[in-house]
């Protein structure tokens, strides 16, 4: 739910239009919350998630490092004041002119997950760590990640060996269970296809040394999640199961997990109509979209809790859609979201649980909309 202070500001402040307000007390609440779940694990926060200069400088002062996907996203975690050693480029899509970018800024770390990116690592950040991303099921997430990213083990095996043999060093495996997962067990099978890599790659005097376990750890949306605390004793499980006393060097990159709940957007109800008289399903247009920064509701997949000044009403099932001129602007409809009857014109709603993936996923001007305004607090 919004913090008080979201509340305050937005009765206070009465800023115009659509706009996220982020909680900066709740970011600092998570980041010790992951570090309490898994003390022996360096967390790299997802800058994608949210980038704001004043979550990654909180952040950087509390000893967090960054994952990063993209050279601008380099810079922003080193303007927040992370040296270039806490830093990763975790894409495994990069341009080659972009990886010497980040080698001439001191980043020695590279996400790589095909023999083809390992050969333009080896060519513009020579000598650097290299960790391979292997493909997962994506099972049990809202928003799964697999088919893009990764390569299976096996292949896994030859990307590696091939750093190896071109002066890389040979770092680790990561992986990603998906965003949103709330399957405790998704990191023990992740886990055991990590083992083999490792297994594999000693039989060969290749000794790996880090396990990036990736993000996947979930905000709460309309349903409960499994507590940080939770995870961490799931993945420390799954670490002693597979790896023994010889547990490696851990990542991971909370993103949504970090500062979704930290974050709350204001709307404002546009119209509420209906298609035909005897049309018992209302359609509710809000002054917000999948192209202003709901994007991930795309498939109907991130169910966001919205509230209201009307709550306390009887509610009956609505179609929520956005405010631009396009077709596929409408987030609810397979699955109907329950809204009160007296719910009208002008009402605001707080869309909760938005503090990531919404202003990055922000478009620019789409139908003359200015891009979701930000306010951290």
């Amino acid at each position: 739910m919004a913090t008080q202070r979201v509340l305050d500001f937005l009765a206070t402040r009465r800023p115009e239009g659509p706009c996220l307000v982020v909680d900066l007390d709740v970011v600092r609440d998570n980041f010790r919350a992951f570090e309490k779940a898994l003390p022996d694990s360096k967390i790299y926060y997802a800058v994608k998630a949210n980038p704001a200069p004043e979550i990654l400088r909180l952040l950087a002062a509390m000893g967090s490092s960054f994952d990063t996907a993209s050279v601008a996203e380099v810079e922003m975690a080193l303007d927040a004041g992370a040296t270039a050693d806490r830093i990763s480029f975790g894409n495994t899509i990069k341009k080659e002119r972009d990886i010497a970018k980040a080698y001439a800024l001191g980043i020695r770390l590279y996400a790589v997950d095909s023999v083809e990116e390992v050969e333009k690592v080896a060519r513009a950040a020579p000598g650097a760590r290299v960790f391979c991303r292997v493909l997962t099921d994506g099972e049990g997430a809202e928003w799964p990640l697999s088919r893009k990213f990764g390569c299976v083990p096996a292949m896994a095996v030859d990307v590696l060996r091939h750093a190896r043999k071109l002066g890389l060093d040979a770092y680790g495996v990561s992986f990603h269970v998906g965003s949103q997962q709330t399957d405790l067990t998704a990191w023990d099978r992740a886990l055991a296809d990590a083992k083999r890599v490792f297994a594999t790659l000693a039989e060969e005097g290749i000794v790996l040394k880090m396990v990036n376990m990736g993000g996947g750890f979930p905000t709460r949306y309309l349903r409960d999640v499994p507590a940080a605390q939770a995870y961490g004793q799931a993945i420390f499980g799954a670490l002693r199961k597979h790896f023994g006393n010889d547990i490696p060097e851990t990542i991971i990159e909370p993103g949504r997990g970090m500062v979704g709940n930290a974050g709350v957007i204001k709307s404002e109800v546009v119209l509420i109509s209906k298609k035909a008289d005897n049309d018992n399903v209302r359609w509710v247009y809000l002054d917000i979209g999948k192209f202003g920064g709901l994007a991930e509701t795309m498939d109907e997949a991130i169910r966001y809790l919205i509230v209201t000044a009307r709550d306390e009403d009887e509610k009956a099932l609505c179609v929520l859609a956005g405010p631009t001129c396009d077709s596929a602007d409408v987030m609810y409809e397979k699955a109907p979201y329950p809204l009160p009857l007296s719910l009208t014109i002008g009402d605001e709603v707080l869309i909760e649980g938005t503090g990531a993936y919404t202003t990055t996923y922000s478009a620019v001007a789409f139908n003359g909309f200015e891009p979701l305004r930000s306010y951290v607090i």
